[in-house]
């Protein structure tokens, strides 16, 4: 029945990496991997697991209920979990600590859930480490804040040369203008053209 296969899929597990899937670090610094998962169903067991490039394990944890926070498993020791499972969202987030640039590529956070059947779901996050670009503080937040800050600024820049364009294109059109009325009046009698134009039209002599 299609009502109840709807039922079903409004049940079931779901992950997700938030709205954006691409998350750039400053080289040596510490880099936020965010994930968090929905189940209607609540869950039971649950193992969560994070992946480098799809093979390496990276960070496993389990959860044995929705009143307890996860417990470690196994997993690389420059990866913290940082989530909580015990409130309303269940974040599974992990921290990347002292990034190189080795570290770039693809994450995937995979969740599977034994009370749905071992039903499985994952979501994926991109990592780009950059070059050192601040000596005094290695965070992410500091070069978001700097990318966003710089494109502000450059569409204010853009925003204020477009009005003086403007303004000189007007004044220029204005001069113009009363450039060619002037001169209108003056080349039709300069050169004879108010003349020419009368004896065209003068009849034609008998």
């Amino acid at each position: 029945l299609p009502g109840l296969h709807v039922f079903a899929i409004a049940f079931a597990l779901e992950v997700s990496v938030g709205k954006t899937n691409t998350v750039m670090a400053l080289n040596n610094s510490n880099v936020l991997l965010p994930c968090t998962f929905t189940t209607c169903m609540g869950f039971q067991d649950l193992v969560f697991t994070w992946y480098f490039n799809s093979t390496e394990l990276i960070y496993q944890g389990k959860i044995k209920n929705t009143a307890t926070e996860p417990t470690f498993v196994k997993g690389n020791p420059r990866v913290e979990f940082v989530g909580s499972t015990t409130k309303k969202d269940y974040n599974i987030s992990i921290v990347l600590n002292n990034v190189e640039f080795s570290d770039a590529g693809k994450y995937t956070c995979h969740v599977k859930n034994p009370k749905e059947k071992n039903l499985q779901h994952n979501a994926t996050i991109f990592l780009t480490v950059v070059h050192k670009m601040v000596e005094t503080d290695n965070t992410v937040t500091l070069i978001i804040v700097g990318i966003v800050g710089g494109l502000i600024g450059l569409l204010i820049l853009f925003m204020l040369i477009k009005r003086v364009v403007l303004f000189i294109i007007k004044k220029t059109q204005d001069g113009k203008k009363e450039c060619l009325v002037s001169s209108s009046g003056n080349d039709n009698t300069e050169n004879g053209l108010a003349g020419s134009k009368a004896e065209q039209k003068a009849p034609p002599k008998a």
